[in-house]
């Protein structure tokens, strides 16, 4: 029986995708740069993947993150930029991002009362908070594990551990590692990390991504409102 589900933050609660190309649009006009185009989203969404799951592999730290990953964008683009000066309007305007997706005031609405809900997120605290404040979610969550604070990135075992333990430290009852849930949109952190944690996982799926035919996860949804279905 599931105590506890933990949520993901980015394009499974709040868009990200939204978000980052509002960013653009808005960053490439204040910035007298070129005027932005859906195919440089795809040049964004490439090499930002490749730098988090460098994170999540523990070869690349957030702090170099951020100095590289405008340059690389805007070299790839083939835009004269300062890419860390960019870096540093993304981020602010990120803070303040709260772009919710479809369905998950609903969802949360319905689990609220039922089960223990978490966020884990990787990110920097103050603005992952933020960010819930501004989209009306914080409310909704009894603990908020976001790796800044932990020290531990998902999917590393660290990550999950701690917020396994500390969630025991808050329950009068014992809470197993099978009776948590992780709902995620990212094979890589969210389920790889749930799946070596031995806790259930739901792959939060609307873009309809093909998973390999080894993917172990206990559930794949394509919307917010189909976990109903589960819990």
């Amino acid at each position: 029986m599931i105590k506890a589900v933990l949520f993901d933050i980015d394009n499974t609660l709040l868009s990200f995708d939204g978000y980052v190309k509002e960013a653009m649009k808005n960053g490439f006009k204040g910035f007298g740069l070129c005027e932005y185009t859906d195919d440089m989203f795809d040049v964004f969404n490439e090499t930002n993947n490749k730098l988090w799951q460098s994170i999540e592999k523990g070869e690349l730290d957030f702090e170099t993150l951020k100095k590289i990953r405008w340059n690389l964008i805007f070299e790839r683009l083939g835009i004269s930029a300062d890419g860390i000066a960019f870096e540093k309007f993304f981020r602010e305007y990120l803070f303040e991002s709260a772009i919710v997706i479809d369905g998950a005031k609903k969802l949360l609405d319905y689990l609220r009362g039922k089960y223990l809900l978490c966020v884990a997120s990787n990110g920097p605290f103050h603005q992952q908070v933020n960010r819930l404040k501004n989209g009306g979610l914080y409310d909704y969550f009894s603990h908020l594990f976001i790796s800044e604070e932990i020290g531990f990135s998902k999917p590393s075992k660290q990550f999950f551990d701690t917020c396994i333990e500390r969630l025991n430290a808050s329950s009068s009852q014992k809470i197993l590692p099978e009776e948590i849930l992780i709902i995620g949109d990212s094979l890589s952190s969210d389920m790889l990390g749930g799946i070596n944690a031995g806790i259930q996982t739901c792959f939060y799926n609307p873009k309809s991504t093909v998973l390999p035919p080894d993917t172990a996860v206990n559930y794949t949804v394509s919307s917010l409102a189909e976990i109903k279905n589960i819990l």
